[in-house]
């Protein structure tokens, strides 16, 4: 009797099995991205009614990006900058766009600094209990 079910629940559990590497119905393996939702804002009256209604598609002008609404969470938007911190900022410019693709490049001329830079970077870490300086002319 036994020899009789086993060809039969061999092949049933086949085919169970082989129906799980299909691409369709409950076994289905392409989700939306969970993280990829954001949340829309509410609708509000706009206080000036000769507004014309945006272009079907668009973003909405008063919403971020997923990524800028959670840094927004996280930190709290942009900080005031300090007098201080706003004067260093004047003094050092901008600098050009594309300025890591500049430096990064083989091209871009560098200076060997020599011998004794290359030892003081790998020079081991101290306590600083022996550290002197010497100030020439002094």
């Amino acid at each position: 009797m036994m020899r009789k079910f086993a060809p039969l629940i061999v092949l049933t559990g086949a085919a169970s099995l082989l129906a799980g590497c299909g691409s369709s119905g409950i076994f289905n393996r392409e989700r939306p991205d969970e993280f990829a939702v954001q949340r829309q804002a509410p609708l509000v009256v706009p206080p000036d009614f000769t507004l014309r209604p945006p272009a079907p598609g668009t973003a909405r002008p008063n919403e971020g990006t997923a990524a800028e609404q959670a840094l927004d969470a996280l930190f709290g938007g942009p900080a005031p900058r300090s007098r201080v911190e706003a004067s260093v900022l004047d003094r050092a410019g901008s600098a050009a766009p594309g300025i890591r693709s500049q430096v990064g490049d083989a091209n871009t001329p560098t200076v060997a600094k020599g011998r004794v830079t290359r030892d003081i970077i790998a020079a081991p870490e101290g306590d600083g209990a022996s550290a002197s300086t010497v100030i020439p002319g002094a």
